[in-house]
């Protein structure tokens, strides 16, 4: 609600209050007089007689006077009393503020705010990560914390007005690509350029069922057998894969699509101009740019190295996927333990932070406290 009109409320209420009180104690004094019903009576025609002068511009009754004049309605005859104000009218003026009680009655409430210190520590998480959304922080409360906040409450403490993503329109190769997850490994270059301007490629291989990076390299000149190389490692002679995803770059020829079918894959090559087609690889090459790429200068091919295996370690052990429900392409083998509570921690436990990449993310998790 806009505060000039809170302001306003506010005024109008303090208004119609003193007005009631003041119309009592002239009730009272009244009544200390003569008879309850006399005096009742008496006020009632005297707030008629407002109505009835002549030199004085009409006006309509406020909330104080139609409120008064409905209750003292109750003590007395109406019709030895009414002029110009019809029963209709005296029942309708009863009957909104009937409404109006009701509606104050029937305020709801809403759910109780977090605690502080939850509070605290949501904006603490925002502020520590600052490519993280309130999907991903509320995931990290849950499967880290055991704190269960959805991530519409996240968002309401963080004031985020972005709108959740459309889901893609593509269900035929979804489908497909849903129902064959588990067997299927995508494949995908992306770009980077160092602090000298220097392009250099990064390949990066996916298990589409669990979204787990198998094999990632870096380097400044792809060719067909450095590319076969990173496949043959990625997928070993026992592998449980069926599919290989890659799209019609042209390193990605014909000896190799033949190497990787020995490998005991089949290769199923995108359309043209379909990114949608490898939209998991695509989206992961989005994810590495937007929480990792934007925020660090490599300076050069090792260093970019370093900083993709550190922040793979991370994407695929601390990093909450929401496409897995949320959960963890590499899951930890120790659960987190019950608290009893949505919204508080279990007992003889704090929380431990560890940061990645310097402090461009953090990973947070459960520790015991010292006996």
């Amino acid at each position: 609600m806009p505060v000039s009109l809170l302001v306003r409320a506010m005024k109008h209420c303090l208004r119609t209050s003193s007005l009631v009180a003041f119309d009592l104690v002239r009730l009272v004094f009244l009544a200390i007089r003569s008879q309850y019903s006399l005096a009742a009576e008496n006020l009632f025609l005297r707030k008629l007689a407002l109505f009835q002068e002549r030199k004085i511009k009409p006006r309509r009754a406020d909330d104080a006077t139609r409120w008064l004049m409905a209750t003292l309605g109750r003590v007395f005859q109406l019709r030895n009393a009414l002029l110009n104000v019809k029963p209709d009218t005296l029942i309708r003026w009863q009957r909104r503020g009937f409404r109006l009680f009701w509606r104050w009655k029937s305020k709801p409430t809403g759910r109780p705010r977090l605690s502080q210190n939850l509070q605290e520590l949501i904006r603490q998480m925002a502020a520590d990560n600052v490519s993280w959304g309130e999907e991903r922080i509320a995931n990290e409360l849950k499967l880290k914390l055991g704190i269960q906040v959805s991530p519409r409450t996240v968002g309401k403490y963080l004031r985020n007005g972005r709108s959740p993503r459309t889901p893609d329109p593509q269900q035929r190769w979804l489908t497909f690509v849903h129902n064959h997850a588990k067997g299927i490994v995508a494949c995908d270059f992306f770009v980077v350029v160092t602090a000298a301007f220097r392009i250099l490629y990064v390949f990066v291989i996916m298990e589409l069922g669990t979204r787990r990076i198998l094999n990632q390299n870096v380097t400044a000149h792809p060719t067909t057998e450095w590319t076969l190389q990173q496949l043959r490692e990625a997928l070993p002679g026992d592998h449980p894969y069926r599919f290989v995803i890659h799209d019609r770059d042209s390193i990605f020829s014909k000896a190799l699509d033949q190497g990787v079918t020995d490998l005991g894959v089949r290769v199923l090559r995108t359309p043209v101009k379909a990114p949608m087609a490898n939209s998991v690889c695509e989206r992961f090459g989005g994810s590495l740019r937007r929480e990792c790429l934007d925020f660090l200068i490599p300076f050069s091919e090792r260093h970019l190295k370093m900083i993709v295996q550190e922040w793979i370690m991370h994407y695929n052990r601390g990093r909450p996927h929401s496409a897995l429900g949320p959960g963890f392409p590499q899951p930890a083998e120790a659960d987190v333990p019950e608290s009893g509570h949505r919204h508080k921690l279990p007992a003889g436990h704090r929380i431990g932070k560890r940061s990645v990449l310097g402090g461009l993310h953090h990973e947070y998790s459960l520790v015991k406290e010292a006996a």
